[in-house]
């Protein structure tokens, strides 16, 4: 197979200007992973990594002499950033695991595509592309790409023992590329079931970013729930409103709005997600307000007023969907209406009659009047 020429990221002058310095110099230089596996299902690419048999250091020199700006980021393990015109381009020399704990590996570099493409997780990353487009698949991965089955390479236990963060890759990879009508593989399900304290091996940071990712997907429903039926969410992210999760895809897809990751994990009641999926405070904060805005009694108007028109329309979806309600898209009008609108009442117009901790319960008490009527009350009547 031979992907097209029209291919953005193949076509792209800056990647074939890489490749050519690699090859001209004697060395491969393949396309690999998501970019390949992506032109395969007709769908974007938003990362383009390369494979090489050269050796960091010899890619360094290379990406020298050629006027490229070659950045050490992962030398170690064998990747070097270069940057053509602006655009980076992560090279990696082939490399083949030597030891494995299920977090980090030892790697030794290698000169065969073989021990690269067997070291990866699943057989539709193991996809390499020559510079002119031609499909190498050492391992025999393509019939699983074309078919959208997510399948772990070779023995499913031992590529997870490998790094347990694998067993969430495999759930965020089915909902992005599985086929829905063809399931589950049942070897990775197994494996997976038999491989579950090494969960609590992982750490909070490389937990909650793949679990965020898995959220951001079309629809990450089905992984969810075979995570949890397989008993994956009881030990990394226990949810108590699981079910929520489908109608608010469905009112999203109603209304046309775009899939968050903070706003689907409000929907499913998470405990302690903060801490489990070490998000930052600016995400906490987010998801902590809209799990509070979705059960308060706000309007429209008053929702955009308080989180502000993205996130107001996101508590509004939340708590509609939450008990089985019609959204009705001009509702979005009155939330970004709220979200402009200022509480007409400043600590200086009840100053000097209130001081310190009584001025600021009589803010909060008016402003509690102003949200009930709908933003409606001017200064006049909540200061009369």
């Amino acid at each position: 197979m031979k992907l097209s020429a029209e291919t953005p990221w193949l076509a792209d002058p800056k990647g074939q200007a890489l490749c050519a310095t690699l090859e001209q110099a004697g060395y491969q230089a393949l396309f690999v992973g998501g970019c390949v596996r992506n032109a395969i299902l007709n769908e974007a690419a938003s990362d383009v990594d390369i494979a090489t048999d050269a050796k960091p250091q010899r890619v360094m020199e290379l990406a020298k002499a050629a006027g490229f700006q070659p950045v050490p980021t992962g030398i170690d393990h064998g990747t070097i950033t270069v940057v053509v015109e602006g655009v980076g381009f992560e090279i990696t020399t082939f490399r083949r695991d030597v030891e494995t704990d299920g977090r980090r590996a030892v790697v030794a570099f290698s000169d065969r595509i073989e021990d690269d493409a067997q070291r990866r997780d699943f057989t539709m990353n193991a996809l390499y592309a020559k510079p002119d487009g031609q499909i190498l698949d050492p391992l025999g991965g393509m019939p699983d790409a074309l078919a959208r089955r997510v399948c772990f390479i070779q023995d499913a236990a031992m590529r997870i023992r490998e790094d347990y963060l694998r067993i969430l890759r495999f759930f965020r990879f089915s909902a992005y590329y599985g086929d829905p009508n063809v399931g589950f593989d049942p070897e990775a399900l197994a494996a997976i079931a038999d491989t579950l304290d090494g969960l609590d091996t992982l750490s909070a940071e490389r937990v909650g970013a793949e679990m965020l990712k898995l959220l951001a997907a079309c629809d990450p429903a089905r992984s969810l729930a075979t995570m949890d039926q397989i008993g994956v969410l009881a030990r990394i992210l226990p949810v108590q409103s699981l079910p929520a999760l489908a109608p608010l895809i469905a009112v999203e897809e109603q209304t046309e709005t775009p899939p968050d990751s903070l706003r689907r994990l409000a929907a499913l009641n998470p405990i302690e997600a903060p801490e489990r999926l070490r998000l930052s405070r600016k995400d906490a904060r987010i998801l902590t307000a809209l799990m509070e805005a979705r059960d308060a009694a706000l309007s429209p108007k008053a929702l955009g007023y308080r989180l502000g028109e993205a996130r107001g329309w996101d508590a509004f979806i939340l708590r509609q969907s939450g008990l089985g309600q019609p959204v009705d898209q001009a509702v979005k009008a009155d939330v970004q209406s709220g979200s402009k609108c200022e509480f007409p009442v400043k600590a200086s117009d009840l100053q000097p009659d209130f001081q310190g901790p009584a001025l600021g319960e009589k803010l909060r008490e008016l402003e509690a009047q102003w949200l009930a009527s709908d933003l409606t009350l001017d200064r006049a009547a909540l200061l009369g």
